[in-house]
C-alpha cells in the first residue's frame, strides 16, 4: 500500500558525542541517514521522502544522496527547535489522501515487511507504532531507592515508523499546537485525541543509534544480516 515518509534528520544527537550531526557518521563506510534512506528508496511502495532537516547541512545531504544514488523524491523541511514541532514543519505540508509514517533517521535496520504490515493497520484503523515487549525487569524509583517493581507483562518498547491516516496525525499536531502539549513521540499527540493506535510487533534489531555504544551494535547487525544471505 502506498504511502509518504517523514524523516526527522535536523538533530544534533549529544548523547553520541560525535562534535556533529550524528547520522553523517558511517557504518561501513555509509552514512547513517543514507542507510535509512534507502531502505525507502528500496520500497516501491514509498512515494514521497519529507526529510527534515538543518538547513545549514542541505548541501552536505544532498552531496552525499547524489553520491550514493538515492533517486526517491525526496522534500527537504526546515526542522524547529524541537523534534515535534520539526515534524509538524513536513504535516502541514501533506495532503489528506494516504497514509505517513514518521520514521528516526537513527534506525536505519527497519524491516520492509514491518513498513508494509504497519500501513495497512494504519489504513484500516487510523493510527499503528511499531512495539517490542520490555525483556529488563523495571522498577519504580525515588531518589536514589527502590519504590517498587514494575509488572512488565503489558509493558512495550516503542519504536519508529510511526503510521498514521494523513487527517489523524494533522488534527493530532494541531491540537498540540493550540494546546501548547509537547508529547514524547508522534502517537502520544494522537493518543489526546481518543483515537485508537494498534501495536504490530516489531524487531529488537531496529535499535535507534543514540550512544556511541550502539555503533557496537550497529555493526553487529549489519555483520548477522550479511552471514544470513551468504547463507541463503
Amino acid at each position: 500500500m502506498a504511502y509518504e515518509v517523514i524523516i526527522p534528520a535536523a538533530g544534533q544527537g549529544k548523547r553520541m558525542q560525535a562534535g556533529k550531526n550524528k547520522l553523517f557518521l558511517k557504518i561501513n563506510e555509509m552514512p547513517i541517514f543514507i542507510h535509512t534512506l534507502k531502505i525507502f528508496e528500496q520500497d516501491s511502495s514509498c512515494n514521497q521522502i519529507w526529510l527534515v532537516i538543518n538547513p545549514e547541512e542541505e548541501q552536505e545531504m544532498k552531496e552525499w544522496i547524489d553520491k550514493f544514488g538515492i533517486q526517491k523524491n525526496i522534500h527537504f523541511v526546515s526542522g524547529g527547535k524541537e523534534r515535534q514541532y520539526s515534524i509538524y514543519n513536513a504535516v502541514k505540508l501533506l495532503e489528506n489522501n494516504s497514509v505517513v509514517l514518521v520514521h528516526d533517521a537513527a534506525r536505519p535496520f527497519i524491516h520492509t515487511n514491518q513498513i508494509e504490515k504497519l500501513t495497512e493497520v494504519a489504513k484500516e484503523n487510523g493510527a499503528a507504532v511499531l512495539a517490542v515487549p520490555i525483556k529488563d525487569t523495571v522498577k519504580k524509583i525515588s531518589g536514589d531507592t527502590v519504590d517498587k517493581t514494575i509488572d512488565r507483562s503489558s509493558l512495550w518498547a516503542i519504536q519508529t515508523p510511526q503510521a498514521f491516516r494523513i487527517s489523524i496525525l494533522k488534527k493530532a499536531y494541531e491540537q498540540a499546537i493550540k494546546d501548547d502539549f509537547l508529547g514524547t513521540d508522534d502517537a502520544s499527540l494522537v493518543e489526546r485525541l481518543g483515537q485508537e493506535v494498534k501495536i504490530v510487533l516489531g524487531d529488537y534489531d531496529n535499535i535507534k543509534l543514540t550512544t556511541p555504544e550502539d555503533l557496537y551494535f550497529a555493526e553487529a547487525i549489519m555483520q548477522k544480516r550479511k552471514n544470513a544471505k551468504e547463507q541463503e
